[in-house]
């Protein structure tokens, strides 16, 4: 029986991680679309959502809300910076930190990307809302089971 539940526990079929695989490519291929239109990627899409909720913050700030790592963060930033959408500037009270604020041209990306989430919610359309809800709830709690995993390295 232990043989059968181990040969059967490497199926394709039976992964967990596999699934969010999938659903990861097809999240990536459904945005493409709607953020070419914008001349920007999802990772900088992530970034443009944070500041346009919080404006002008830390760079470490927009980092934690959109959980991109460090490097990837500044690389992004750069190509923010090199578009004209975001600039980056020494804060005022602490010069060994670094905010990040929207220009006008990113500000006036937010207009154009207002429609974004309902475009992608209508991909949804075999969930109802209360499902949805489930979903985003126990999505939620699986990131924290790893949140507490990475954390738990050291």
């Amino acid at each position: 029986m232990l043989i059968v539940y181990m040969s059967d526990s490497l199926k394709l079929e039976n992964q967990l991680c596999h699934r969010f695989y999938l659903l990861s490519n097809a999240f990536t291929r459904a945005y493409r679309p709607l953020l070419d239109e914008l001349d920007i990627t999802y990772p900088q899409y992530l970034v443009l959502m944070a500041l346009w909720e919080v404006g002008e913050t830390t760079i470490a700030s927009v980092t934690d809300k959109t959980g991109i790592d460090a490097g990837a963060m500044t690389q992004i930033l750069k190509k923010l910076v090199s578009k004209g959408i975001v600039g980056i500037r020494k804060d005022e009270q602490d010069k060994r930190v670094k905010n990040v604020y929207l220009t006008a041209d990113g500000q006036g990306l937010k207009k154009s990307a207002t429609s974004i989430p309902s475009q992608m919610l209508c991909k949804f359309n075999g969930l109802d809302p209360s499902e949805l809800k489930q979903l985003v709830s126990l999505l939620d709690r699986l990131n924290t089971c790893f949140k507490n995993v990475d954390d738990n390295k050291s």
